[in-house]
């Protein structure tokens, strides 16, 4: 699913739309960005609430195509900038974590718990 796909059937934010023909093939939810240098699998959405520059450093790293920023966090300046520079698509959400993970497994896999 393409990014700006997911972003609108889920009624989150972009604030910066990333490449445009990036896919979302799956997510992963961490705060530890070591954790996703590590572990993130290219082509997933990061669900996060660490809303800052190196977020956006880390994810260009791994081959994330979205950054979904939870809990409607503040997204700076600098962050959307490199977002831009690097294509990594930034979404923001009022969900927590938790939810935030749910709808975007629901939504690739086509399924509920």
């Amino acid at each position: 699913m393409k990014v700006n796909e997911l972003a609108a059937a889920l009624g989150m934010k972009v604030v910066c739309p990333g490449k445009e023909d990036a896919e979302v093939t799956c997510g992963y939810t961490s705060d530890l960005l070591s954790d996703v240098m590590a572990n993130a699998d290219d082509g997933c959405a990061l669900i996060t609430i660490q809303a800052h520059l190196n977020t956006v450093a880390v994810s260009a790293l791994a081959g994330v195509s979205a950054v979904v920023i939870c809990g409607n966090h503040s997204i700076s300046g600098d962050m959307e900038e490199a977002a831009r520079r690097e294509g990594v698509a930034l979404l923001q959400t009022e969900h927590n974590q938790f939810t935030a993970s749910y709808l975007v497994y629901c939504r690739l896999f086509g399924t509920t718990a």
